[in-house]
Order: C-alpha cells, then structure tokens, then sequence
C-alpha cells in the first residue's frame, strides 16, 4: 500500500503541471487586490461566445472586481482558493480532469467564455488541458515565480481569476498546453 502511495505522488511530481508539489488549499493566502472603490468603472474588451463554439461578436464590459467575502459567496471554498488566492488542485482531482462532453469552459467567477472542448486534450497529467484558449482576448498572462521557477500563469481578463498554467508541450498546430483548474471553470453543454 504504501509504494503505490508513493507511485502515485511520484507519477505526480512528474507530470504534473507545475513541475513541483501542488500547493494545497489551505496555503498562506495571497493578498488580494485593492480595488478602490471610488475608482471609475473599469472595461475590458473581451469576445462572447456560445455554447457551439461560434463567435458572437466583441464586447465591452465591466471588469468584475469583488471584495474577497463576495467572492467566497460566489465560488466553492476550493475556487475561491484556486481563483483567487493562486492554489492547485490535487491532480486527478478535478470533475473536467476526464470530461469530453462538447460545449464551452467559462469562467467559475464570472462566467467569461474561456476554452471550447474542441481544443481539450488528454495531457495525462491529471489537469484538463487545451490546445487554445476560445479568444486570446479573454484571457491574459504573467510569469508567476511562485514555486522558484518562471511559469506562464493563465488569468481571466475579466475578472482576473488564476485559472492555471501554459506551457510550451501541447500538440500541434499550438504546441502549447493550457493546464487548467478544473475549480476555476464551469462546463456549459453544447446546445442541440
């Protein structure tokens, strides 16, 4: 029992998307952004997207910035742990990790069309990964150093939540894989 145990971390460790232990949920938080609340509205120009994966047309909307108790009245515990404070779920973990269904992954926090099932593919290493994200408008990204080494972090434009990392192995025509949080997205079905 315990050198499957300790298979199953070491399979971990080394497909992992991080490259390192995932930090756990309970991890020391990250400060959360101040959004000063006299400031004017802030916009962001993103692109809506249906359900089929076919392009509705650019919009700009308002950024969502919330306090850090409405975002935990909007997300799960583990969410807002992932979304907002920078955690990783366990590998294997996660409901999207072997999901296949066709339609659209949007955003767990503000519901932001973010990846189409079209370019989701089977990395193997316990996250669900896509070859693209659905607009490259949607989402943005920063070198986080978190763990002693640069990485391509993945946010939401809209609401800036951390939705996971890209990296330079995917398949073709992108050759890049965007290793995901499954508690950072919601699946919207494809409509019939």
């Amino acid at each position: 029992m315990r050198s499957a145990a300790a298979l199953v971390l070491a399979v971990a460790l080394l497909t992992g998307c991080s490259g390192a232990e995932p930090k756990p949920a309970a991890a020391e938080p990250k400060p959360a952004p101040a959004y000063p609340s006299a400031a004017p509205p802030v916009e962001v120009l993103i692109v809506e997207v249906s359900p089929d994966g076919s392009v509705a047309g650019r919009a700009t909307v308002p950024k969502v910035m919330l306090s850090d108790e409405e975002w935990r009245e909007r997300l799960t515990p583990l969410g807002f742990a992932v979304t907002r404070r920078q955690a990783t779920e366990v590998a294997f973990t996660g409901r999207y990790d072997k999901h296949h269904e066709p339609g659209l992954y949007r955003c767990a926090g503000c519901n932001t069309a973010l990846f189409h099932s079209s370019a989701k593919f089977d990395s193997h290493t316990g996250w669900p990964s896509f070859s693209a994200p659905v607009a490259a408008e949607n989402v943005y990204s920063e070198i986080d150093t978190t763990l002693g080494q640069a990485r391509e972090e993945i946010l939401c434009k809209r609401c800036d939540a951390h939705l996971g990392h890209v990296f330079p192995d995917g398949p073709e025509p992108t050759g890049q894989r965007y290793c995901m949080n499954s508690a950072a997205l919601r699946f919207e079905p494809a409509t019939r």
